[in-house]
């Protein structure tokens, strides 16, 4: 019997359309089209890596199943990120408790700390320590990492920190087997060759110009809160998203060159270090990233057994909205295709853990 797989409406199979068509028209209608009220959100400071205070809401529905913890992309807040709204509600509603951060540099976090994104290399830790906390106040295990473009490179980060928590989080009160793992939608993977790719394209110009203005109003919230740490020359010249890490980024951390930085905080590399399962989900036609990206994403996926990849032929950059006819064929209640694979991955998941824990029991007491 032939599996079902994803299906957009028909005028949406283009990467480029269905990235416009969610930005500018699903981010004003999402409501609309799911039955889930807001999670009774209460918000909390956390403690990230190096002590950064990090702003995030927490909801816990009653006896949750387990927890999840998410953030965003590349730009955005939490108040005005609709897709993950959307995820929390679902999440919510699929009875587990739900942990929304701002990360490094935006919205309330940039508010509370100048410190500035490093893509990875400090949110990885980020991600442990606020699940550390978050059980802290009692939301359950298991812990699953999610995130989405940039903030599906972060969960990576998060997935692949979490592994050595026993070593180096003695404090935390977090054992690595909390985490059981994570779920990313159209993770970034290699920024070097998809800024290329990105700003060779004439579409693709203008996609990078409306982020970078974006990184700009960025940078300029956390220069309003921080006027001593924040070089508003550097923001003036920062007019690509090469120049705003290259301007307040990269020494920061350390780096010589933008190009380096990319390096050391690529997803892909990523791929073959990470043993807690994990589920990638990419469309092959998204507009964002380069192509010759995927061949090597499969390759790495398919020679370890804890990451499950689904490459789809369409569903453009975190758009994934499925025809109805894609509905009726995976019995999904909305649209949201991702989302609710996601959910369904994570069911899969718990039901192996169970099986494993009851063998674990089993053989112990036989």
């Amino acid at each position: 019997m032939t599996q079902p797989i994803y299906q957009p409406p028909f005028n949406l199979k283009n990467g480029f359309l269905m990235t416009i068509y969610g930005a500018l028209r699903a981010s004003r209608t999402w409501e609309k089209t799911i039955n889930l009220p807001e999670p009774p959100y209460q918000e909390v400071v956390f403690s990230g890596a190096g002590g950064v205070p990090i702003y995030g809401i927490i909801a816990k529905p009653k006896n949750p199943r387990g927890t999840i913890v998410s953030t965003y992309g590349i730009t955005g807040t939490l108040e005005n990120q609709w897709f993950l709204k959307l995820w929390g509600r679902k999440a919510f509603a699929a009875g587990y408790a739900v942990v929304l951060f701002d990360w490094r540099a935006h919205g309330k976090t940039a508010e509370l700390s100048p410190s500035l994104t490093s893509d990875g290399l400090l949110e990885g830790e980020d991600f442990v320590r606020i699940a550390a906390q978050s059980k802290q106040i009692g939301c359950p295990t298991p812990f699953w990492f999610t995130g989405y473009s940039l903030g599906g490179q972060l969960a990576l980060w998060g997935i692949k920190t979490a592994q050595t928590v026993n070593q180096w989080g003695i404090d935390l009160n977090l054992k690595d087997s909390d985490i059981a793992g994570g779920a990313v939608i159209c993770p970034s993977l290699d920024s070097n060759r998809s800024l290329s790719y990105l700003v060779q394209h004439s579409w693709g110009k203008h996609l990078e110009r409306a982020i970078t203005k974006e990184l700009k109003k960025l940078a300029k919230h956390l220069y309003q809160y921080h006027p001593n740490d924040i070089d508003l020359e550097a923001i003036k010249r920062a007019n690509s998203i090469w120049g705003f890490d290259h301007e307040l980024v990269i020494g920061r951390l350390g780096f010589k060159s933008v190009e380096e930085y990319y390096e050391a905080s690529s997803g892909l590399q990523l791929i073959p270090q990470i043993h807690k399962p994990t589920l990638i989900l990419y469309a092959e036609d998204d507009p964002l990233f380069e192509p010759a990206i995927i061949p090597e994403l499969k390759a790495a996926s398919h020679h370890n057994s804890a990451i499950d990849l689904v490459a789809t032929q369409y569903g453009g950059h975190v758009g994934y909205i499925s025809s109805k006819s894609c509905q009726s064929q995976f019995n999904d209640p909305d649209r949201w295709w991702a989302w609710n694979r996601i959910l369904d991955w994570f069911n899969q998941q718990e039901q192996s853990l169970r099986t494993d824990e009851n063998i674990k029991y089993n053989r112990r007491f036989s």
